[in-house]
């Protein structure tokens, strides 16, 4: 009875870091925001961090239904007073991202949704690119067309030198998006932040491990000499969030 369970953190090696929230909860207080990819386990977690400073409305972009499901069920149980949209959307889609901006008029928009997974894009290069590069593209000219304030991209370090199709993709995605905030009709602020392992993300390493061992093992290490730095997932979401309050 003296044992607890391990928990994800214990694994972290050093003590979680809170970031400036207070700055954090000035820049998002009486806004709507807009998170693509909500339903993620990034995006879900910048959704309860949100939750906490009251935003005037909080738009939940999403293509995988029962993942916003889940994330609106448990926003609507934990924050009953936050007012909140779930839209089944994909950020491809351009016509129907339009009618959202258009109607809800979005301070701001933290771009979560991406393929993501290196082994599954080498698998599915087209796949990639239009997601990660194309469904970025449209979604941040829209938001420049639309005035949107502040436009968040989250990316990732396998950009940097990339060598993966996810990698490259995420690297092009980076490269529009910079390109874009640097136009002097554009308004939007548009800012880009990377991290790079989640401890516990949807497919990460850890999870894969825990299954492993369940299983009896073996577990598969990528290299003996290999060396990770990780995050937890509410490090990863208020990092973004701190971007998006500091970033110009």
């Amino acid at each position: 009875s003296q044992i607890r369970p391990v928990d994800i953190e214990d694994l972290l090696g050093r003590e979680s870091v809170t970031l400036d929230t207070e700055a954090i909860g000035q820049y998002i207080r009486g806004k709507v925001v807009m998170i693509t990819g909500a339903g993620g386990s990034i995006g879900s977690e910048m959704c309860r961090q949100i939750a906490q400073f009251n935003p005037k409305k909080l738009l939940l972009i999403e293509r995988m239904e029962n993942a916003l499901f889940e994330i609106n069920r448990e926003l609507e149980r934990e924050c009953p007073a936050l007012v909140r949209v779930p839209y089944v959307a994909d950020i491809a889609d351009a016509s129907r991202l339009d009618r959202i901006l258009a109607e809800e008029r979005p301070s701001a928009i933290f771009h979560a949704a991406a393929h993501k997974h290196v082994p599954m894009m080498e698998w599915n290069p087209g796949e990639a690119l239009k997601n990660n590069i194309v469904g970025t593209r449209t979604l941040a000219d829209l938001a420049a067309q639309r005035n949107v304030e502040k436009f968040v991209m989250i990316s990732t370090d396998k950009a940097v030198n990339p060598t993966s199709v996810m990698g490259c993709s995420k690297r092009v995605a980076e490269m529009y998006v910079q390109q874009l905030g640097g136009r002097v009709k554009t308004r939007t602020e548009f800012v880009t932040v990377r991290f790079g392992n989640v401890l516990g993300s949807n497919g990460s390493v850890v999870p894969i491990f825990k299954e492993q061992i369940a299983q009896g093992g073996p577990v598969t290490v990528t290299h003996p000499e290999m060396t990770r730095y990780f995050m937890t997932i509410p490090e990863a979401s208020q990092l973004v969030l701190q971007a998006g309050a500091m970033g110009r």
